[in-house]
């Protein structure tokens, strides 16, 4: 897309005078942050805005940062993973439908999940040139989400390491939703 056809693709300031706008159709309700169903989800789960139980968080910082492989390797732990374990830490959220482009992702939120991982997300990290820490994993136990120092989260799988979005609540969408992430692959 050329500059010039991106400034054409900007819609006009709305006129206040000319009423309400018409409401965007992106299956999300104005009180929520999610699509409906993933907000659905969210809830039926146990989460509900302004959840946040940091002593819980805390106690997950605390384990895995005590926690030493065989080989030495540690996890990092950072305050956006604090975070996101605070607010959706010990949910087991199951998808709201079918998926849009591949089967949706019950995810469990439950960083305990990645505790011997600790090798692999800082291999990962290395590769992306940030760090990884551990968010849970999908309910089968076979991928594990990662989130990064910025938020953004990742997936690693038997099948290769994927890019899930710049938040957590964009990976939550991706999951549940069932739309088709990013692998992860290097430069050519």
């Amino acid at each position: 897309m050329t500059a010039s056809s991106a400034a054409s693709a900007t819609p006009a300031p709305r006129n206040p005078s000319a009423g309400p706008a018409p409401a965007a159709s992106y299956g999300r309700s104005s009180a929520t942050r999610f699509p409906i169903g993933v907000d659905a989800a969210l809830r039926t789960a146990g989460w509900e805005p302004g959840r946040w139980d940091i002593k819980q968080a805390e106690y997950w910082a605390d384990a895995l940062r005590d926690h030493t492989t065989p080989a030495g390797h540690r996890h990092t732990v950072f305050p956006a993973a604090v975070e996101a374990w605070a607010e959706f830490g010990g949910l087991t959220v199951t998808a709201p439908g079918p998926g849009r482009q591949i089967a949706p992702t019950p995810v469990r939120l439950d960083p305990l999940t990645g505790l011997h991982l600790a090798r692999t997300f800082a291999d990962l990290g290395r590769a992306l040139s940030t760090q990884l820490c551990p968010l849970g994993s999908d309910t089968a136990g076979g991928a594990h989400l990662a989130i990064d120092r910025e938020g953004r989260t990742y997936l690693i799988d038997h099948t290769g390491d994927w890019y899930l979005g710049t938040t957590l609540d964009e990976a939550l969408t991706l999951l549940l939703t069932g739309l088709q992430p990013a692998r992860l692959t290097t430069a050519p």
